[in-house]
């Protein structure tokens, strides 16, 4: 992925950790139970294996 393409999906806190958001939020959401929806709402933090690769990237 280039520079642009994670500078729209990964944000960085004040703090200087990553977040990103869930996947599976855009459509077919009939499919998915309520439950499901609303645990996809919550940014997630990127995990610590791939924070060191994508800060380089951004």
């Amino acid at each position: 992925m280039s520079k642009k393409t994670f500078s729209k999906r990964i944000k960085t806190t004040k703090t200087g950790k990553l977040v990103r958001r869930k996947m599976g939020q855009a459509h077919f959401k009939s499919k998915k139970r309520s439950k499901t929806i609303r645990d996809k709402r919550n940014s997630v933090n990127v995990a610590s294996v791939d924070r060191k690769r994508i800060q380089s990237e951004l």
